[in-house]
């Protein structure tokens, strides 16, 4: 073979061997993801053990799309936080919500997609596409967690992370008393130390409760400078002294909120970075719109958002995040050991403080122009 049809014929030759009872899933996707968007899948799962679950690696997750009333979050997203393979998360305030109706033990139900949404308006019963739940579900949430706002000590200034993990710590305090633990993505993020933000606080129930309390002039005022740079400071750290990974499931707001540190690192304030090390993302939504949820990892580098120097440790993966976020889960759990917490919750004050610092020492005034895209050095 010539050294031009060498350079395009060295890859691994395809020919599976059948499968066979009893197959453990990452040997599944080891042997017979081999294409198209499962051998993105493969890849992806791949690029998760073999580089963000090593040593020196911080990652962040996002989450869109009503994952949790799937039953996402109970099957896949709290074994990777328990398991120490996530470290800090960017959800849509619905899929927090929606958890909590979990940490409750209120029931979702399987159903069908096909059924007369009048009737079921007249029945009182919520669908999401073919989950099925009593209107009471909402009611006995949105109850719990005026409660939560109500309390003393919240009566103040505070960003999501701080917001979330309260609810998260009154749902472990109603698991020991029902003796049981780990119902929900809140909870487990709560006893991890696993910060979790919200990039559109008011858009979801929990918002919406934070509101009705406003009304009162009760409950907390949420701060979204304060989650910026907070996430900004995760980010900073995590490149001075190791790497910064992504895993992105799903698009839309969350998306843009874990990517966005990068620019407000280098453009907005000013401070050397490259983009993040690692991405992954999983997505339904097309590049050719010009959406963000669609947006490819090399479109990311031009915003500084990814390293362009290791954009080829970059997967999108165009699948359902209900299919992939249960196999990637299945696949790093058998492949690589539990990792130690970061317990970047208790760190932010830290972080948030030596952000603040090194914006500081740049002794740059308002309106001056700021942006640098020089490597910054661990150490």
């Amino acid at each position: 073979m010539n050294d031009k049809k060498h350079r395009y014929l060295s890859g691994p030759r395809i020919q599976p061997a059948p499968i066979h009872p009893g197959m453990r899933v990452d040997e599944l996707m080891d042997t017979s993801f081999l294409a198209y968007n499962a051998g993105r899948l493969q890849q992806a799962a791949r690029l998760l053990v073999d580089r963000y679950l090593a040593d020196g690696v911080t990652v962040g997750m996002s989450l869109s799309g009503a994952m949790s009333p799937a039953g996402v979050s109970l099957s896949s997203l709290i074994p990777l936080v328990q398991a120490g393979f996530v470290d800090w998360i960017v959800s849509t305030g619905a899929n927090l919500y929606h958890d909590a109706h979990f940490g409750l033990g209120l029931a979702l139900h399987r159903g069908s997609h096909t059924l007369d949404d009048r009737e079921l308006y007249e029945a009182e019963v919520i669908r999401i596409y073919d989950v099925l739940f009593d209107y009471e579900v909402l009611l006995s949430t949105d109850a719990f967690i005026r409660e939560v706002l109500a309390q003393p000590g919240l009566q103040r200034t505070m960003g999501t992370a701080e917001l979330h993990y309260e609810l998260g710590r009154h749902l472990a305090r109603r698991e020991e008393a029902l003796g049981v633990e780990n119902t929900c993505l809140l909870t487990v993020a709560y006893r991890a130390g696993v910060p979790c933000y919200v990039s559109s606080p008011g858009d979801s129930s929990i918002g919406m409760n934070v509101a009705e309390m406003a009304i009162r002039e009760q409950g907390p005022t949420i701060d979204v400078s304060r989650d910026v740079n907070e996430t900004a400071a995760i980010v900073y750290d995590a490149q001075r002294t190791g790497k910064s990974a992504v895993l992105i499931l799903g698009g839309g707001s969350p998306k843009n909120f874990i990517l966005q540190t990068e620019p407000q690192i280098q453009e907005v304030l000013g401070l050397p970075s490259r983009g993040h090390d690692y991405f992954i993302q999983v997505t339904d939504a097309r590049p050719d719109t010009g959406g963000l949820s669609g947006a490819t990892p090399a479109e990311a580098v031009s915003w500084g958002k990814v390293d362009p120097d290791l954009l080829p440790d970059s997967v999108v993966a165009y699948c359902d995040t209900t299919i992939a976020a249960p196999l990637l889960t299945a696949y790093a759990l058998s492949r690589h050991q539990p990792r130690p917490l970061k317990r970047l919750y208790d760190r932010r004050a830290d972080l948030y403080d030596r952000l603040r610092q090194a914006f500081e020492a740049t002794a740059r005034k308002p309106g001056d122009i700021r942006g640098t895209r020089d490597e910054i050095r661990p150490g």
